[in-house]
């Protein structure tokens, strides 16, 4: 994580004073420690106990905050089974925070089965929010964003991924992932092969010292990376939607843009099909297709 200078904890207002027998859902910063909110400092410095991923990353960062507190562990492998028991102490009206290692509990994050069982136990849930891997790509990706879909992290098994993918195909909203670095070569080959061509944007690090956001094509986007010895850093990554069943840019129109840019003179056909493949979220060789065609057919 991105340090800044340790500070004390700020008062909150009483009107956000912690409440006995709640359960706050609380963000925390996805790199850059100045992310951290200070309603989110107020509220873990307040409870009883913090329910943590990680509970060696979760005291690195109270303790960069001067906040100490008893921590609890929770994630994928003892959610099921340590549940019951913070359930139990929300009831006997202990406060309890729940925390990820970064970003917003429950999204691709340990703690929907906490938040579902005091849900059904009647205890008060409160929202303490903050930073947000996906919303943070989303709002400088330049793809539409009135609507998309969280798709989190793909299936590890080969088989599986390739049907979720496929599942995902005729969806015409942009598609988020979360992918590990090791991975995303190979998850970007896939995501070409079964949807094709798709404009997208990767951010990497992000918040953080290096962080990096790539842009082009699904295709450009694997050979950038291909070219690294190694790509670090967890990475987020969204892929234009379908454009077969919204309404966007019809026959008709792809073809007065691409005589707009070949009117230019100045823009081969390459890169024209490039900058308007990530501007349409169209197949980059159907474009290219196109406008050889709309040269061939205008110098008859």
């Amino acid at each position: 994580m991105e340090t800044v200078p340790t500070c004390a904890v700020p008062l909150i207002p009483k009107s956000d004073a912690v409440r006995a027998g709640h359960l706050y859902v609380v963000s925390t910063p996805i790199g850059n420690l100045g992310d951290m909110t200070f309603r989110a400092l107020g509220v873990l410095a307040a409870v009883d106990c913090v329910a943590a991923e990680d509970t060696r990353n979760t005291a690195r960062l109270l303790a960069h905050f001067n906040i100490q507190k008893p921590l609890v562990s929770l994630h994928e492998h003892n959610e099921l089974g340590r549940t019951a028991r913070l359930v139990e102490a929300l009831k006997k009206g202990e406060t309890l925070a729940l925390v990820s290692d970064a970003g917003t509990p429950t999204l691709s994050d340990p703690g929907f089965i906490l938040v579902r069982e005091a849900i059904a136990a009647g205890i008060p849930l409160v929202p303490v929010p903050g930073a947000s891997a996906a919303l943070t790509l989303m709002s400088v990706s330049g793809l539409p964003t009135d609507r998309f879909l969280f798709c989190g992290f793909p299936p590890k098994k080969t088989g599986r991924r390739r049907t979720w993918i496929a599942e995902l195909s005729t969806c015409t909203a942009p598609l988020i992932f979360y992918v590990s670095p090791h991975s995303i070569v190979g998850f970007l080959g896939e995501l070409k092969d079964i949807l094709g061509d798709r404009a997208a944007v990767l951010g990497r690090e992000m918040t953080k010292v290096y962080e990096e956001f790539l842009r082009g094509s699904l295709s450009d986007l694997e050979a950038l990376l291909q070219d690294r010895d190694r790509v670090r850093g967890e990475c987020s990554l969204v892929v234009a939607g379908s454009r077969e069943t919204e309404a966007a840019p019809g026959g008709r129109d792809v073809e007065a843009l691409i005589e707009k840019g070949l009117a230019a003179g100045d823009v081969k056909p390459p890169a024209l099909a490039k900058r308007l493949s990530v501007e349409l979220g169209m197949d980059r060789k159907t474009l290219y297709d196109r406008i050889i065609a709309l040269q061939t057919s205008s110098s008859d």
